[in-house]
């Protein structure tokens, strides 16, 4: 029996529910086929036109080896594991949904800030110790006096930067796109020219931005130097925006302050990583992106960029651009 359009090829959620609910009333046959490898998404997936997928590579080895496949659904926002130079060799759409969880990150990333700079757990950690005293974590600041960065806003970091800027500090950004012709930024933000002129100014830095060739290390060694000393780092974004054995060495040399991280360069972070021995460390297991709205909503619209395709709509979040 040959393979329906749609295949799930990937997904380790609980279920399937929202997708069939879609695919169901749509009226489109579709197979949830679970693959580890892009070998076995050859070997099982023939025929496939759409494929929902989450971590494994898809490049020319797919695409050479599946000429059916025409539209690649990433649940979640991150395709850093899809070549888009081979995408458009072969015809390939690449779509994500880019919002599902956005208010969450949001949520999570402000959750991570208030929790480092006011030392909620360390403090609470003393006192399960038996230890009922604010002298050993002196000194802590003002929030509301200090200036916050954002690197990186589009939907996640504008969404944080609203929520930071109701607790009275000065916000400023960064982002590439900003002045670019048709692109919108919020206006209460002061932005600068660079990464480094935000580093240089912020005493709480953000990361929200893609993780590509040229971000990947985007916070070294050089760029920790040019921080105010005693500053902030915040990273809900990708683990390797940042280079962790700079920042271990940022921190035990007292240039930060403390970090808050929800992704780590490596997933599940390892039990002996030098960052987790440290108190000013805040991590988190990549779950800043989740609540039960977020869950079904990224489910259900990855489902019907899925449908849209098939039925020869325009996807709602194309990440590529083909030539028709």
């Amino acid at each position: 029996m040959s393979n329906p359009k749609i295949i799930v090829c990937e997904c380790d959620h609980a279920d399937l529910k929202q997708e069939h609910e879609v695919f169901t009333a749509a009226g489109i046959d579709y197979k949830f086929i679970p693959c580890t490898s892009p070998d076995e998404v050859i070997e099982k997936c023939q025929g496939g036109e759409v494929m929902l997928k989450q971590y494994i590579v898809f490049d020319e080895h797919i695409f050479k080896n599946v000429p059916t496949l025409k539209c690649i659904v990433q649940y979640g926002v991150g395709t850093n594991n899809i070549n888009f130079e081979d995408a458009a060799k072969y015809g390939v759409q690449v779509t994500n949904v880019p919002d599902y969880g956005m208010n969450d990150v949001a949520d999570h990333t402000l959750a991570l800030m208030m929790n480092i700079v006011r030392k909620v757990n360390y403090l609470n950690k003393r006192v399960h110790e038996g230890v009922w005293s604010v002298k050993e974590v002196a000194p802590i600041h003002r929030i509301s006096e200090m200036t916050i960065g954002v690197i990186g806003l589009g939907r996640i970091g504008s969404a944080f930067a609203h929520r930071a800027r109701a607790l009275g500090g000065k916000i400023i950004g960064y982002d590439k796109g900003y002045g670019v012709p048709g692109l919108q930024f919020p206006d209460y933000i002061q932005y600068k020219g660079s990464v480094e002129e935000l580093l240089a100014e912020a005493d709480i830095v953000s990361l929200h931005c893609a993780l590509d060739k040229s971000t990947m290390n985007l916070m070294n060694k050089e760029r920790f130097a040019i921080m105010k000393d005693g500053a902030y780092l915040l990273n809900t974004a990708r683990g390797g925006l940042i280079d962790e054995a700079a920042l271990y060495d940022a921190l035990v040399c007292n240039k930060l302050a403390g970090v808050g991280l929800d992704v780590t360069a490596q997933e599940p972070i390892p039990n002996d990583h030098p960052l987790l021995t440290l108190d000013n460390v805040i991590v988190t297991p990549h779950s800043s992106w989740y609540s039960v709205e977020a869950y079904q909503d990224l489910k259900r619209k990855a489902a019907e960029d899925a449908v849209n395709f098939v039925s020869g709509r325009p996807v709602r979040y194309p990440v590529n651009t083909l030539n028709k």
